[in-house]
């Protein structure tokens, strides 16, 4: 099973569809000229297929090793995490001054989709420590960015986030840690489930984010502070000292990603563990809140990254794999001759580019909401991030279930046995639905927060936009942006006059006919950006597959919005007016 970084398109994203050199002109990105981008990108591409991609198989079957609170990762995960270090991967969005390498966060998606892409247990180290700078950059002290930032930014430490409690879940109002001060610091005790590397032999320090309450915080969402707590705590010289109140009393056993360490975290068993607030008390969750675009974009590229490499695999064995007499033998005796193995592998292949380009517009947006000079400008930009999050964690990540089920389907038996990897994908997606928020969170994000509580402003920029990639040309691209607008504008119309409970119980196929509908427009502009340099001179089999997976995703992806329209609308009372009882009856 091999990866190899899909670079032509990443790069034909980033030019076509992002206007890459407008980004370069966002003030302190001066130096992601598209040559260096390209140069960045070729180094990735080579950490990701030679590194981390062949040690993906090892690791799931190796598992972890877990013995008095020590967690013990794959013998290659030591290495790999040390090439990755030195090379300035940890932390490629980070700032100079910390450290890091600076670059957009339209260039960091790429690099985030091929990591994750390759060896998505191994990169989700590296992708929570990039959580934790944030944070820390965000909203810490001096002296704490002083203590913490440079060794997170250089790898030397990693970083967690610890929001989740056993009788909470998804809900953070129902956190019970607690934060008692003491002195220059606070004593955290309390425990917190689901924690991704948590505890794991890569780095010399791990430092936690963590949710607690304050002694005398309101009760709910609005008394929750954020405190940094590290495993070890740090000496005058900024060395790991004496170990913390903090250990990993388990690790879970999961249907996927075994190779990466999901704890059990106790705080404060001994005393409480020494922590330190981060920004001020009780607005914990608004700066948790405030770093989940990018969170949840990351999970987005897991996505993608794990829906490309499932894409490749069913490709290469479709392309060897003899059986039966294909009704179509211009490609030898090979099972991608049978038509329907080529239907699924285009529809794997179209849904997946679609993906890619609205994460990668996603990020595009997160830099100009970030770093344009002009305040209206910065504000759409936040808008449109906001309006397409939700899209890209949760649409994504069901593509990336929907096309590793496609990638067994391609494979038949030999997809259901291990030794392919085909099932790996499978396993390992399925968990980019459900952490950073399930895809039914998302859509009651995107339905309640993103649509109603603006009057759909968000969303009819979006349609403007769409509809601007439909007055381009009257072929086959106009259409389908066009028709991808009107089915946008229907649905804004509706949810913006139903009752709330009417339009939040219909926000899944909400958030599942926007995901296609935006990624028409992506297809359409992809279409169209391809057709350009053709009549331009530069043709190429890459360009013309653009065109004929835009008509794939027309024909054989697109027509699903209109099915989720017509449950949204037509079959949202039937879920309210179904009794519970209903559905607890023994047949």
């Amino acid at each position: 099973m091999t990866y190899t970084a899909p670079l032509q398109d990443m790069i034909f994203v980033l030019e076509e569809l992002c206007d890459l050199e407008g980004v370069a002109a966002l003030p302190g990105l001066e130096d992601a000229s598209p040559d260096m981008v390209r140069a960045i990108l070729e180094e990735a591409a080579k950490y990701a297929g030679q590194i981390l991609a062949p040690m993906n198989r090892p690791g799931d079957l190796a598992g972890l090793g877990f013995a008095d609170g020590k967690v013990t990762t794959p013998a290659e995960w030591k290495p790999a995490y040390q090439t990755l270090v030195e090379m300035g991967w940890n932390s490629p969005s980070a700032d100079p001054d910390h450290g890091g390498m600076g670059l957009p966060q339209l260039v960091n998606a790429c690099i985030q989709e091929m990591f994750q892409g390759a060896n998505m247990a191994f990169q989700l180290c590296p992708m929570l420590t990039q959580g934790a700078i944030e944070a820390i950059e965000g909203y810490a002290s001096d002296d704490l960015k002083h203590a913490y930032l440079p060794k997170l930014v250089s790898g030397e430490w990693t970083g967690t986030m610890n929001l989740t409690e056993p009788q909470a879940g998804s809900d953070l109002a129902a956190v019970r840690s607690k934060a008692l001060p003491e002195g220059d610091h606070y004593r955290v005790s309390g425990q917190k489930i689901f924690i991704t590397y948590g505890e794991h032999d890569l780095a010399g320090n791990i430092i936690h984010l963590v949710l607690a309450r304050l002694p005398d915080a309101p009760e709910g969402v609005k008394g929750i502070s954020l405190f940094v707590v590290p495993k070890y705590l740090v000496n005058a010289d900024g060395d790991p000292g004496a170990r913390n109140d903090v250990r990993c009393v388990s690790i879970e056993h999961k249907l996927g990603i075994h190779a990466s360490p999901t704890c059990t975290l106790s705080f404060g068993d001994n005393g409480g563990a020494i922590g330190y607030l981060v920004g001020e008390p009780n607005r914990g969750l608004e700066y948790m809140f405030a770093m989940m675009n990018n969170a949840r974009l990351n999970v987005g590229l897991q996505g993608i990254g794990v829906a490309e490499h499932a894409t490749q695999a069913a490709t290469a064995y479709a392309t060897e794999r003899r059986q039966g007499r294909p009704s179509d033998a211009s490609n030898g005796e090979t099972i991608i001759g049978h038509a329907d193995v080529r239907r699924m592998l285009a529809v794997m292949r179209a849904r997946t580019d679609a993906a890619r380009g609205i994460a990668y517009r996603a990020a595009r947006s997160l830099d100009f909401a970030a770093r344009a000079g002009e305040a209206e400008i910065r504000a759409a930009h936040q808008r449109r991030v906001d309006l397409l999050i939700p899209i890209v964690k949760g649409w994504s990540t069901e593509t990336a279930i929907d096309t590793a089920s496609l990638g067994v389907q391609v494979h038949g038996g030999m997809g259901y046995v291990e030794e392919t990897g085909a099932a790996q994908h499978l396993r390992d997606a399925r968990i980019t639905t459900i952490y950073e928020g399930t895809t039914g969170i998302q859509a009651l994000d995107l339905v309640g927060r993103k649509i109603l509580r603006d009057g759909g402003k968000a969303a009819r920029e979006l349609v403007a936009d769409i509809r601007a990639t439909a007055a381009l040309n009257d072929a086959e691209p106009g259409t389908l942006a066009g028709d991808a607008a009107d089915q946008i504008e229907a649905m804004l119309d509706w949810l913006l006059g139903q009752e709330p409970r009417i339009a939040l119980a219909a926000a899944s196929n909400v958030l599942e006919m926007f995901g296609l509908c935006v990624g028409a427009w992506v297809m359409a502009d992809a279409a169209h950006a391809a057709a350009a340099r053709i009549s331009a001179g530069e043709d190429s089999a890459y360009l013309q597959a653009k065109r004929r997976l835009a008509r794939v995703y027309a024909t054989h992806v697109f027509p699903r919005a209109r099915a989720c329209s017509s449950a949204a609308m037509a079959g949202t009372a039937d879920i309210l007016d179904l009794p519970a009882a209903d559905l607890q009856l023994a047949g």
